[in-house]
């Protein structure tokens, strides 16, 4: 009897512009992959962002990967539905230890660092830890205020409960690869996990849908390969499974520039409304 796992993929998008090139190419190999080891492929729409997710834009991804000839499973799993999963989440995390609240704001991030030289993190410049030593009366107090507050992952405190746990994972076109606290203290550091706006965070909640929608591969783009590490230990600490990775690379235009939002690229639908097919795609999507 055959105990492999059947596989399943997904593409996660959010929908806070329209899809481009590079999100079809990323969306298609996550489809290909699942089609080819007779697994499943899903969709689902990360959309958490309230203040910058638009129903304009969900209604065009559907739009855009049926033009580009793909299908998914049903229903499609929306974050925005799901925030008591996440929140269950960070009870884990938070009776574990593992979390503290960061009244600092951006500019007060800044101010800590000054001019020096700091590593940088997922999210910016790293974390300099101005309130994982608050006492508990100043959190109290901060707190009695109404400051609005985030929730960060204490990364000592992570890596002590981790101890000698190999954090390794595997990536189809890198090999294995380990979380090293290295990489999780000098390039990480202490990730916000539940923003001041959000009660959830993109690392957060997309380690907790994979976990629940048992994806066995995460197809997805090279620009996010060091979230990874970050994903890998919150896998541990939650006592996830982790799944096989392959980060792709990314795709470029006719300039050499990679095809970003914020870069304003193309859209697919602009693409589409210039008489392009998805046929003419391939010569982009070619590895």
């Amino acid at each position: 009897m055959n105990s492999t796992p059947q596989i399943i993929t997904r593409f996660a998008p959010s929908p806070t512009g329209f899809l481009h090139p590079g999100h079809g190419f990323s969306a298609r190999l996550a489809s290909d992959f699942a089609k080819k080891h007779g697994g499943r492929f899903l969709l689902r729409i990360e959309d958490i962002d309230h203040t910058r997710c638009k129903l304009e834009y969900e209604r065009a991804i559907y739009e855009d990967l049926h033009w580009i000839g793909l299908d998914w499973e049903r229903p499609v799993r929306r974050q925005s539905d799901h925030m008591a999963d996440y929140q269950q989440a960070l009870d884990i995390l938070e009776q574990k230890g593992l979390l503290y609240p960061c009244f600092c704001s951006r500019r007060d991030i800044r101010r800590a660092i000054g001019n020096s030289s700091t590593a940088h993190s997922l999210e910016g410049p790293l974390y300099p830890g101005t309130c994982r030593n608050l006492t508990p009366a100043e959190r109290q107090s901060l707190s009695g205020e109404n400051i609005p507050h985030a929730l960060r992952l204490d990364m000592e405190k992570a890596l002590a409960l981790a101890g000698d746990t190999p954090l390794t994972w595997t990536d189809l076109e890198a090999g294995e690869q380990i979380a090293s606290p290295e990489i999780l203290r000098q390039t990480i550091g202490d990730a916000v996990l539940s923003r001041k706006e959000i009660p959830t965070s993109y690392h957060l909640s997309v380690v907790v849908d994979d976990h629940l929608q048992n994806i066995t591969h995460v197809i997805r783009g090279h620009d996010l390969f060091p979230a990874s590490h970050l994903h890998r230990l919150l896998q541990f600490l939650l006592g996830y499974d982790t799944p096989v990775y392959l980060h792709h690379r990314l795709i470029q235009d006719g300039k050499g520039n990679r095809f970003a939002k914020r870069n304003r690229s193309k859209a697919l639908r602009d693409l589409r409304a210039e008489g392009l097919s998805p046929d003419d795609l391939a010569g982009l999507y070619s590895l």
